[in-house]
Parts: structure tokens; sequence; C-alpha cells
């Protein structure tokens, strides 16, 4: 009863895991350039209680018989594929295609995003609007 009741426990944990993921991806679902995760799972250790027999002249053979001790979350992969992109009309608004970031700089570190929506600050510096963090340079470290 006891490794029953715990492989069901590795199940329900596991799948939590994945009910979590499911509700961030349908919260996020318009948050722009969020980009969804997907959860996959793997089985824990198995043990061998019985192994396979040979068949006979009069009877089939048996297949081995295990029992699992369960399921874990293998990883939590995030789906980097490109999204749709839509023109806003915004002549500072840009997109990326395929994998990267927009490097942005809070004055003393680097910050990377996906959101493509700039303005300028009155030095006309490229800057997210939402947060005031500048555009990063190539190149042009402090």
């Amino acid at each position: 009863m006891g490794n029953a009741l715990l492989s069901a426990v590795s199940g329900l944990s596991a799948h939590q895991t994945m009910l979590d993921v499911a509700g961030d991806n349908l919260a996020n679902v318009n948050t722009t350039a969020f980009k969804a995760s997907r959860v996959t799972f793997s089985e824990l250790l198995s043990e061998t209680v019985r192994d396979a027999s040979q068949p006979s002249a009069t009877s089939g053979g048996t297949n081995p018989m295990q029992i699992g001790s369960g399921v874990q979350v293998a990883s939590v992969d995030r789906n980097m594929s490109e999204g749709s992109v839509i023109n806003t009309g915004q002549p500072l608004d840009m997109a990326i295609e395929g994998a990267g970031y927009f490097v942005l700089n809070d004055g003393q570190t680097d910050v990377y995003t996906r959101v493509g929506a700039f303005g300028t600050d009155s030095q006309y510096n490229l800057i997210d609007p939402g947060t005031g963090n500048r555009r990063g340079l190539p190149g042009r470290r402090k």
C-alpha cells in the first residue's frame, strides 16, 4: 500500500506542476511577447518483481512484471518560436525574428526583453516607455 500511495503522490505532484504551467500559459495568452511553456514527464525507477519466462511446447511465455515508483517532472521548456507580428502603426515598435532579446539598461545592469514597444526620452535615446530603461547598443558599454 505504501508504494502505491507514494506513486500516486508523485503523479499528483507532477500533474500539479503541469496545471500550474497551463494556468500561467492561459493567464498570459494576451501578454505581449509572452512565450508559453510545456511540461515533460519521466518515470521514476521501477522494480522487476517477476522476470519474463520463455515459451514451452505447451504454453506461451510470460512478460516481466514491474512495479513503478511513479512519475516526475523531467523539464519545463519554454517555446521560443516566433509569434505573430502585428503592425501597431508606431514607428519605434520592433519585432524579433527567431531567437534573441532586446538589450535594455536600467543604469547599472543589462535587462533583456522580447517586448519591442519603444519610445524616446528627452535626449532622443531609445527607451522602454514602461520602465524608462535605455536601449543598449552593441559595443557601447560603460
